[in-house]
């Protein structure tokens, strides 16, 4: 009997929330009846004014929006393949993805309909966009307008999915070249809520404040989750930290998730006060690793505030292990760590040539389960390389201890190889941090003659700061050995670029050192 699809866990909670308050968006807001109407008669509009089967791909490419919301439970219903388009592509990054996914319809709104216009202008003769909807208001290009879409249809339920039926294409970040297409099916993605609803013990969503960009799989928890338990989204259609901490305080959120370069900038800022966030209950962070002096500072601040960290990635639906609040406590020797493995999945640390490596040794990090994508779109060798002896290969390095909590110490591509040590970015990142005045540091390896890689540290200083090259290296080796202290630092008054998750993005740091030169590890 089919178990593994969304429409069994959001349709009864509709019949039994329908008249709870579930959508709060600037002036907009709803209960869940009336945005499980606007989900239908969206299902509608797919198939009959669009075009739009269970088997195509529809694009979104919008700021975060209670319309956004109802595009992705329609694809959840069975209407369509959702194709969220990550906000920070260029024009021609755009067009690859439209062209290689076979888009046809795309959703967008006025701030990021000129992107799409450019996109097509890549393409030329082999634009393959039948419809643009533009979802708002504004003066830009667009066929159709998302409110009279739904207005001139009927509510109506798709056929129930199949378990293995695609309902996500979404795009990694093509931090290693060109965006590759992760095809996500029901079931993968329905195992993977419910495996972070056990490691969370329960996730009763009261208020959850949607700041994530949405095109994004850490959004996954606040797409798929609110509706079981009757709560309600609050909106904020791009994060900043003013207006994060206002809607907090305005609506009395309880949960919601952030990564640590959004925790860290709300802390940083000039309104920041901890009564604006003491309706907080419970705070998931992740995508990237915490700063020790965030964490010190939510506990000093916020002494009843469950952290949880979850650890994944697009490829596993999102989730693969949970740290919960249990560890979450200064003297905790699991606090560095990305906690223990969700039910149902498997990790494993392995060698490069596929063997399992003992407890306390460094190697991949490799895993498998049944939340895990189907295929790389349209890439069959990427897809076998990823999946090569039946595990997928995350591309970080780690190792468990011996409670059985992984460790990351950096991602495989970060790692600097220097007079044939290896030296974990993270852990220099880590060591250079910890100085009150540094904002932001990045660990990338540069060329050098004599060691091959030289270990190099590009900082931001918090406004003020006046730390130089000398007293941050010194600092450094206060808690790390010799060879990994960095043996020049750059500092920089602009902030360091980020990917559309905010991580930052050290491909870009490292090419103007390696233009010209091959790096060992690419």
């Amino acid at each position: 009997m089919k178990e593994l699809i969304y429409a069994r866990l959001y349709l009864p909670a509709i019949q039994k929330y329908g008249e709870n308050t579930g959508i709060i968006d600037g002036s907009y807001q709803s209960d869940w009846n009336t945005h499980h109407d606007r989900v239908l008669r969206l299902c509608d509009s797919l198939s009959s004014e669009l075009n739009v089967s269970k088997s195509d791909r529809f694009a979104v490419m919008a700021l975060n929006s209670h319309q956004f919301l109802e595009l992705w439970h329609s694809a959840f219903l069975g209407a369509g393949i959702i194709n969220p388009l990550n906000l920070r592509l260029a024009p021609k990054e755009l067009a690859y993805i439209l062209k290689d996914s076979g888009t046809e319809v795309i959703f967008t709104d006025q701030f990021f309909a000129p992107l799409i216009t450019a996109a097509r202008e890549e393409l030329g003769d082999e634009d393959p966009i039948r419809q643009v909807v533009l979802i708002g208001e504004g003066d830009v290009p667009h066929d159709l307008k998302y409110e009279e879409l739904l207005e001139s249809s009927s509510p109506a339920l798709p056929e129930e999915p199949e378990e293995d039926d695609p309902v996500v294409l979404m795009y990694t970040g093509g931090t290693t070249g060109l965006p590759k297409g992760v095809l996500i099916t029901q079931r993968a993605q329905v195992l993977n809520l419910y495996h972070g609803l056990i490691g969370l013990g329960g996730f009763e969503v009261s208020t959850y404040l949607m700041q994530t960009p949405m095109f994004h799989a850490a959004s996954m928890t606040g797409v798929l989750a609110p509706p079981y338990s009757g709560g309600n989204v609050v909106f904020i259609p791009m994060f900043d930290p003013e207006g994060a901490m206002a809607l907090i305080e305005a609506h009395q959120v309880e949960q919601t998730l952030m990564v640590p370069t959004m925790i860290g900038m709300c802390l940083a800022a000039e309104g920041y006060d901890p009564s604006r966030l003491k309706s907080l209950k419970q705070l998931i962070y992740g995508a990237s690793p915490m700063p020790r002096q965030i964490l010190e500072k939510l506990f000093a601040d916020f002494p009843d505030l469950e952290l949880v960290q979850g650890y994944g990635m697009t490829e596993s639906s999102s989730t693969l292990t949970i740290l919960g609040a249990d560890d979450h406590f200064l003297e905790s020797e699991k606090l560095s760590s990305v906690g223990k493995p969700v039910i149902g999945t498997v990790v494993s640390i392995q060698d490069e040539e596929g063997n399992e490596l003992p407890q306390g040794e460094i190697g991949e990090v490799c895993a498998r389960g049944g939340n895990f994508m189907t295929e790389y779109w349209n890439k069959t060798e990427a897809t076998e390389e990823v999946f090569a002896n039946g595990w997928y290969h995350t591309g970080d390095a780690g190792y468990f201890d011996e409670d059985g909590y992984l460790f990351l110490v950096d991602r495989v591509k970060d790692m600097i190889v220097s007079g044939g040590e290896n030296v974990y970015s993270s852990e220099v990142e880590n060591a250079i941090s910890s100085h009150p005045e540094v904002s932001q540091v990045a660990v990338i390896g540069i060329p050098d003659d004599t060691w091959g890689e030289a270990v190099h540290a590009i900082v931001v200083l918090e406004a003020g700061g006046s730390a130089d090259e000398e007293a941050l290296i010194e600092h450094a080796r206060d808690s790390i050995a010799g060879y990994k202290v960095p043996k020049s630092i750059e500092f920089r008054e602009e902030p360091l670029p980020l990917s559309g998750a905010m991580k930052v993005l050290k491909r870009e740091l490292r090419a103007p050192y390696w233009e010209g030169k091959e790096r060992g590890i690419n």
